[in-house]
């Protein structure tokens, strides 16, 4: 209010996404008073409108397809989906995880010890590097602080020349806008979101899917195999998949969408839809933040530059302004967001405990079945001249997967193509590949080998013995040998000086 004294903290966080929260709670561990500013949604795009509430959805899309399923001599009777019944289930898991985060900050208020959080609602802008103004409606509240964290996270990037309404033509902000599951949907955008967003609308059978895909391939900065893999799996289900095509125009009228395809070999196709999806990537939240009275320019992406340890990049040399997540421009993943967090807190403290590493980032991709990844492909690989071993090793010779009639998936694992043999990357798919892939970061980040790897017993039945089994095929020891199954386990390599180009099932 005006005249009111200014509130002083020892740390302001804005925005209390994963990164935020992170940041606020970790400054906890060092006695800080800090404050948390949130604009609308606490937890963010971490809870409402990204990570859990889609990946809820993801779940129960899963539950369903397994219900439906007629191959496994039983069958459910009756089997029916209401779509106001599943938005309430996802708004209940987003409640549930907004109440942990709030009774984290009201046992932390009003401390009178060392270790305070409050929380504070409204929109931040930046007065100058000590001060911050927070408006909600009318009301403006002064803020002074010693540090400050940026953690505004991304929103939907827009399809330029066609407006959202939140009804029809939608992000992935407005799916729990929807009253019902659409009749006809298109997905505009091939990578994660579009491709987790097919998958879900097709497991739940109420809906047909289309996915627009600009380049020949989905996921397209991902390995060809993976991306056929993927395709495949999307095209088993139902998703209707318009490879190099691209929208030239929606036509709205009262009962449909009428959209114009343009494909790469020349022709056009006109389709009928109820529903328009827009998933074609995130945008970072850096606007009308007043980073201009900071001497903070974004790039023409929005991005901010930062240090390794997250301090802002600027004109006037402040260090006592940090930037975490989304807006930073590396990987736009939760994990990512709470490391950086975390790590800015400590760099404040001068108490680091670990330095980032963004090679070696783990990511689930919720698909049907799911796929994980970490490391290297071998497209980074080969761009970066760096020679390696590829080995595929089929779940279809997996029993665990046998034992669970789940054998569409596969492990894939890259090592270096010299005598240590070190682990560089894997691609994962099918039952239970997101559980198992972190061991794999594990492996790569302490520069593990194949031979260190084989010492491990591993359980059985298990789906991991389909990594034991690949690296016992590196080393030319695995139990089933490729010349019996060439079309389950391949093993090849690439050399600098070799052609561009991937070798494994093509």
């Amino acid at each position: 209010m005006a005249g009111q004294k200014p509130y002083h903290f020892d740390l302001v966080v804005i925005g209390s996404g994963p990164g935020g929260f992170a940041a606020a709670n970790r400054a906890l561990d060092f006695g800080l008073n800090v404050a948390l500013i949130e604009k609308k949604h606490l937890g963010g795009t971490g809870i409402i409108n990204g990570v859990l509430t889609s990946k809820t959805m993801y779940e129960l899309s899963m539950d369903y397809a397994v219900a439906a399923r007629i191959d496994r001599g039983y069958r459910a009777s009756a089997l029916s989906v209401d779509f106001g019944q599943v938005r309430n289930t996802v708004l209940e898991a987003a409640r549930e995880k907004q109440y942990q985060m709030r009774s984290q900050i009201e046992t932390f208020t009003n401390k009178s010890e060392k270790g305070n959080l409050s929380l504070i609602t409204g929109h931040a802008r930046f007065i100058n590097a000590t001060t911050i103004e927070v408006e909600e409606k009318s009301n403006r509240l002064i803020i002074k602080g010693t540090h400050f964290i940026i953690a505004t996270g991304s929103r939907p990037r827009e399809y330029p020349g066609l407006k959202t309404d939140g009804k029809r033509i939608i992000t992935s902000n407005d799916i729990l806008s929807l009253s019902e599951f659409p009749g006809r949907l298109l997905i505009i955008g091939s990578g994660i979101i579009g491709c987790e967003f097919a998958t879900i609308f097709s497991n739940f059978k109420q809906t047909q899917v289309h996915l627009l895909d600009r380049a020949n391939r989905v996921l397209p900065y991902e390995d060809d195999d993976l991306s056929r893999f993927v395709a495949q799996s999307l095209e088993d289900n139902g998703v209707i998949i318009h490879h190099t095509a691209q929208m030239r125009c929606i036509r709205e009228y009262p009962r449909h969408l009428e959209v114009v395809l343009d494909y790469d070999a020349g022709h056009s196709k006109v389709i009928e839809v109820d529903v328009a999806f827009i998933a074609i990537g995130r945008i970072p939240n850096t606007d009308d933040l007043g980073l201009e009275n900071l001497g903070i320019r974004p790039d023409k992406r929005g991005i901010i530059s930062t240090t390794e340890t997250g301090k802002v990049i600027n004109s006037r040399e402040l260090s006592n302004i940090y930037a975490v997540g989304d807006i930073t421009g590396h990987a736009q993943l939760y994990s990512v967001a709470e490391f950086e967090g975390r790590l800015a807190v400590e760099d404040i403290m001068g108490n680091i405990c670990y330095k980032p590493d963004y090679s070696n980032m783990s990511t689930l991709m919720f698909f049907k079945p799911e796929v994980a990844a970490v490391g290297a492909n071998e497209k980074t690989l080969q761009k970066k001249g760096i020679g390696y071993k590829a080995v595929y090793y089929s779940n279809h010779l997996v029993n665990r997967a046998i034992a669970m009639r789940n054998t569409n998936g596969f492990v894939k694992i890259l090592v270096s193509n010299d005598d240590k043999q070190r682990i560089l990357g894997m691609r994962a798919a099918g039952p239970q590949a997101s559980a198992f892939i972190v061991a794999i970061a594990h492996l790569i980040n302490q520069g593990n080998s194949v031979s260190e790897v084989l010492r491990i017993f591993y359980p059985h039945p298990s789906i991991t013995e389909g990594i034991q089994e690949s690296m016992r095929a590196l080393a030319s020891k695995s139990i089933y040998k490729p010349v019996a199954f060439p079309e389950n386990i391949i093993v090849s390599e690439w050399n600098p000086g070799d052609p561009v180009t991937q070798t494994l099932k093509q």
